[in-house]
């Protein structure tokens, strides 16, 4: 999993960053137009800095007193209120001046765009915001936006101790016996087992000699299982929850085990590629994204080719000292 440049997410501080950007954009193309009406764009973006602050430091009570509970949900709401009410106040703001603009017949320009873009982000915020503090509904996952500015972020949830959730894209990478890496894909809102057998057809297209891989069980599925063993001559896939009788005897075959064995070596490997860019990306942008990716690649297999070349000279070292040391 790589990790984006983002801050932690919630829906009032993503709120906020399409605010901020609607808001001075929209300063700024009107004042390039000659258009008024967002000289005091600064001190109302305080204001609904202010509104965002108050609403971030209320919790709800922990009281036994159902009371009390009640009275700080009540002053918990209408901050939420307050907040959101000034933001699609300053939106709809926005849009007056986006329809303005055109038609005075100001020429589109790529700010322009941009505003439109941050609207939509701001209103969905807004209504999911409504719609989870003053309705008590529950926002569906595929609902959310993790990041205005960097939009393919994931909220991904692998089970680790100390990290409940990483904020990125996974990548999956296929690498060899010597630690080069083969070939690596970007999963754009895939899952490893829809991948399974497309990375290795690809890998097999490169390099006619790979034969053989060994697979994490999130991979597995029956018809992974089929299609690879048609592609490769040798597949490790383990199968996820517990085991029927044939794929017992399948995955207790000694060569099965020492592949197992050797597949541990991945978590190492993992660290490796992190140390060279792989651990968080910088740049911006899906494309950005995978150039990143794609540049951390090759700095890994650079270094490995690297490490090669100098374990080979220090060989050739090593043998002369000692022809020396025999001749003496």
């Amino acid at each position: 999993m790589v990790e984006t440049d983002v801050h932690f997410p919630t829906d009032i501080n993503v709120l906020l960053d399409a605010m901020r950007k609607v808001m001075v954009l929209t300063a700024r193309v009107c004042g390039a137009f000659g258009l008024e009406g967002w000289r005091q764009s600064g001190h109302n973006l305080k204001k609904i800095k202010k509104l965002y602050r108050r609403a971030q430091k209320l919790k709800s009570s922990t009281a036994q007193d159902e009371t009390k509970k009640a009275k700080q949900q009540q002053v918990i709401k209408a901050a939420y209120q307050g907040y959101i009410d000034l933001a699609h106040e300053f939106v709809e703001r926005a849009q007056a001046s986006l329809i303005e603009l055109r038609r005075q017949g100001c020429p589109a320009v790529i700010p322009m765009m941009h505003i439109a873009g941050y609207i939509k982000h701001a209103q969905r915020q807004i209504e999911q915001i409504r719609r989870r503090v003053l309705q008590g509904a529950v926002i569906p996952h595929n609902e959310k936006v993790f990041s205005i500015f960097e939009e393919h972020t994931q909220w991904i949830c692998k089970g680790k101790a100390g990290v409940p959730q990483e904020l990125g894209v996974k990548v999956c990478i296929v690498e060899d016996q010597y630690q080069f890496i083969l070939h690596h894909r970007v999963l754009e809102k895939e899952t490893d087992e829809q991948v399974a057998v497309v990375m290795a057809q690809e890998t097999k297209q490169r390099f006619v000699e790979f034969n053989s891989c060994s697979y994490d069980k999130g991979f597995h599925s029956p018809t992974n299982r089929v299609q690879l063993e048609q592609i490769l001559d040798k597949v490790v896939l383990p199968r996820k929850g517990k085991l029927s009788v044939p794929d017992k005897g399948r995955e207790h075959t000694p060569e099965f085990i020492q592949a197992r064995y050797q597949h541990s070596a991945v978590e190492s490997a993992i660290n490796a590629v992190e140390n060279h860019g792989l651990d968080r990306c910088l740049d911006h942008g899906l494309e950005g994204f995978k150039r990143y990716v794609g540049l951390a690649v090759v700095a890994r297999n650079i270094q490995i080719l690297g490490h090669i070349l100098q374990q080979r000279k220090l060989k050739r070292h090593q043998k002369r000292q000692q022809q020396y040391r025999l001749a003496a």
